[in-house]
Order: structure tokens, then C-alpha cells, then sequence
């Protein structure tokens, strides 16, 4: 059965349903939860630190430095509210009977997973999945279409629905105004 249970988090308040289902099922199983936080610009919330890389290459295009700390900072601060997350969870975890690790990584979520996956020899990804379909899903991705379809072991998606309110012309205005 399922003995090592990754489970795929963000900072997204969904987030919090995937863990309580991973959370069940671990206790249910007496599993061990690893959560794994992946740093990557593709989350909801993240800075844009593309330029962070070649800091020099733009202070000499006439960036100030002052907008490049700016955003160093605001990276730090997404950096430690990923840890924040990832301690309170498995501390509950861990509060309820169930070993508990975490770890937060850069990368590219579903690649990253699924290595993550693959190297630790984990039985079961779960995962949260937003319902994001058609022209949404293929301009913003789906790390758990991604992850469902190159991971080394079974995978349990827990649901939660685009909100119905917002067309999905306005989900990508929203989140990608310059396509």
C-alpha cells in the first residue's frame, strides 16, 4: 500500500485541503508525509525575479538598484511565507500521530515533483488541481496535468474549482494581461 506520501503544496489557501486529505490518508495508512513546496515564478504569487540572475546586465540597461532590492525582497518574503506554510503544516501533522518531513526547492513544479517523487521512492503524489480546461490550461499549464501524466508512482488530485464567477477570458486577463 502507500508508505511514503509526497504531497505537492503551494501557498495558495486550496493548498490547505490537499494537506488535510494527505493528512487523512497518512493517518488511515500510518504513511509518512514529506511536503514539498516548489519555488517557481509559475505559482500564483510569486515575484518576478527574472532579473535577479544578471543583476549587473540590468543596472547597466538603467534599472535602479533599488527596484532590484525591492524585488530581492519581495522574493525572500515568498521564500519564508513557502517555509511558514510548510512548518505549520507539519506541525499539525505531527500533532496528529503522523511523521512528517518538508522541503522547499526552486524549480519547475511538475518536473520537480516528479524528480522529487522519483528519487525518494514515494508510493503516492497527492495534489491539488484547480480545474483550469481549454485556453486557460494551455496557456497558464497544469502542474497536475503534468505531474499525472510523468510520475514515477500512483497520484490522488484533490479538486478545487476555478471560481464559476470569473469567465475564463477574465482567469487569463487576470493572470496573464499581456497575451
Amino acid at each position: 500500500m502507500f508508505h511514503k506520501i509526497l504531497v505537492a503544496l503551494d501557498t495558495s489557501t486550496s493548498s490547505k485541503s490537499v494537506f488535510d486529505e494527505a493528512l487523512a490518508l497518512a493517518k488511515a495508512l500510518q504513511a509518512n508525509l514529506t511536503l514539498l513546496h516548489v519555488l517557481s515564478p509559475e505559482e500564483e504569487g510569486s515575484p518576478d525575479i527574472s532579473f535577479l540572475s544578471s543583476p549587473e546586465y540590468y543596472v547597466g540597461l538603467g534599472m535602479s538598484t533599488e527596484i532590484l532590492e525591492m524585488q530581492q525582497k519581495r522574493w525572500e518574503q515568498f521564500v519564508n511565507q513557502g517555509l511558514e506554510m510548510l512548518r505549520s503544516r507539519a506541525d499539525e501533522a505531527t500533532a496528529n500521530g503522523v511523521s512528517t518531513e518538508f522541503t522547499q526547492t526552486p524549480g519547475s513544479c511538475g518536473r520537480t515533483i516528479c524528480e522529487f517523487a522519483r528519487n525518494g521512492r514515494y508510493d503516492l503524489i497527492v495534489i491539488g488541481r484547480r480545474g483550469r480546461s481549454g485556453l486557460s490550461e494551455l496557456v497558464l499549464g497544469s502542474v497536475s496535468n503534468y505531474v499525472l501524466h510523468h510520475a514515477p508512482c500512483s497520484v490522488l488530485t484533490v479538486w478545487h474549482p476555478v471560481s464559476e464567477s470569473k469567465t475564463e477570458a477574465a482567469q487569463l486577463e487576470e493572470v496573464a494581461p499581456s497575451i
